[in-house]
């Protein structure tokens, strides 16, 4: 840890936040179309109705022979994570070009993944508390904590391999073929392993290596590799890992239904991300024709600027929606079709215009936390972390993230999360050194 002092913006400003990153508009574009499917998804998976004994939160879609089939094109993670990636290497580049260190990068992207988060957790938890002190029963309180949850794995992991780029990008740029090859091996052991043994919990460890793996396929996007393919081959490559894919889940060992394959993650979300990748690298000069021809880069830059409020405070708005039905159905008998019937299919459409319009007014209060920027003020001491101290601040964000999911937005956990966040967002490193500045000046005569 290095204490200096300086006279202008802060140390993570001035070491490269600011920068100016290489944009491309078909890659703008397909994060914010599939941050829409996102939220379309997560909307027709919400099951409210009432039964013999009370009312039904769950899964709409949970269980449904049909959704299998879906489930190979509605399942875009690993295309989300490829435009992660592709970011991430240009971002990284960027900063590393103007002489920010992998902890300056580190923390730029700790701020703008966990502050969104840290706000998200202090209002989701003090509304479920105000609820369960109004009489609401414990395990609606419960369910809805659940729900509002479980999207959040995405956060969690996001942030690990995010701390990565500098590491991986390295390793990208020394070895291209390898990193990628050296990657896929250790999930297919994973998986073995786990399959073999029956062990799920080893599944786990592919939480990290099946999306670090996957963001090398954004790497090499970056990078040109996929320019110099011809459509020919690009098609040849979706067309033989959609061929791979059908043989490990209808003959191999692995389920169908892609969201299964989520939890946890296996060797078939990377096969999925390389047809993936190969038919948007198809699409590409389409999709920015379409940007061009229809001057949408200023909307879709409005919505980017926004996508981590997004995602993070869909779901709240969902459940919120999801009570809010309930209620007018206890009050006033207002319908609420059993999930998958005619009734309820038909709906389907009024639901998701109702949830997009109720969505817009949350994400526009609180992108303020997604978009703000921390600034140095003059003449004020700061803290250049060093890698350990960055690492430490990761650990802490992840760990903030893991206890949410394993345990819920309890009262304890939630405290728990936001003390991790909180050292995550403002560094570790910065609050041990205000801690001991602190003591230093109890102590003074």
């Amino acid at each position: 840890m290095v204490i200096t002092h300086t006279p202008g913006r802060g140390a993570e400003a001035s070491a490269g936040q600011r920068t100016r990153v290489a944009r491309d508009s078909s890659v703008d574009a397909i994060r914010i179309a599939l941050l829409v499917i996102v939220f379309a998804l997560h909307a027709m998976m919400c099951g409210v109705s009432v039964g013999a004994a009370g009312p039904v939160l769950e899964n709409a879609l949970e269980g449904r022979a049909w959704f299998g089939p879906v489930s190979w094109v509605v399942q875009i993670m690993p295309l989300f994570f490829i435009a992660g990636g592709f970011s991430s290497f240009h971002h990284w580049r960027s900063m590393r070009a103007r002489g920010a260190s992998a902890s300056d990068y580190v923390r730029a992207r700790l701020e703008r993944l966990v502050r969104p988060a840290l706000a998200l957790v202090v209002v989701v938890a003090a509304g479920l508390a105000a609820l369960a002190l109004a009489g609401l029963p414990a395990e609606l309180v419960a369910t809805a904590g659940f729900r509002i949850g479980q999207p959040l794995w995405f956060l969690g992991v996001y942030i690990a391999i995010s701390a990565l780029v500098p590491v991986m990008l390295r390793a990208h740029e020394r070895a291209r073929i390898l990193t990628p090859i050296t990657l896929l091996a250790a999930v297919i052991a994973v998986d073995l392993t786990r399959l073999t043994t029956g062990i799920d919990a080893i599944g786990f460890l592919n939480l990290l290596l099946v999306w670090l793996l996957v963001q090398q396929l954004g790497f090499h996007l970056a990078d040109g590799a996929l320019d110099r393919l011809g459509r020919g081959i690009l098609w040849g490559i979706a067309g033989g890992a959609l061929a791979v894919l059908v043989t490990i889940t209808v003959v191999g060992p692995y389920s169908p239904d892609m969201f299964e394959n989520l939890n946890p993650p296996n060797v078939t979300l990377f096969v999925l991300g390389v047809a993936q990748l190969a038919l948007f690298q198809l699409a590409r000069p389409r999709i920015r024709a379409w940007v061009e021809r229809a001057d949408a880069s200023h909307r879709i830059s409005f919505v980017g600027e926004r996508a981590m409020t997004v995602y993070l405070w869909h779901m709240p708005v969902l459940v919120a929606l999801a009570g809010l039905s309930l209620a007018a159905n206890a009050s006033f008998g207002m319908p609420l079709p059993e999930p998958s019937t005619f009734d309820w299919w038909a709906t389907r459409p009024l639901w998701l215009v109702v949830a997009a319009a109720a969505v817009v007014p949350v994400v526009l209060l609180f992108a303020r936390f997604e978009r703000a920027r921390r600034r140095g003020d003059s003449g004020r001491a700061t803290v250049a972390a060093s890698a350990g101290w960055t690492a430490v601040d990761t650990v802490s964000g992840v760990a903030g993230v893991a206890v949410l999911l394993v345990a819920g937005f309890g009262p304890v956990p939630a405290l728990v999360a936001i003390v991790l966040l909180f050292v995550a967002l403002h560094g570790s490193a910065r609050l041990a050194a205000t801690a001991r500045l602190a003591a230093v000046q109890r102590l003074a005569p």
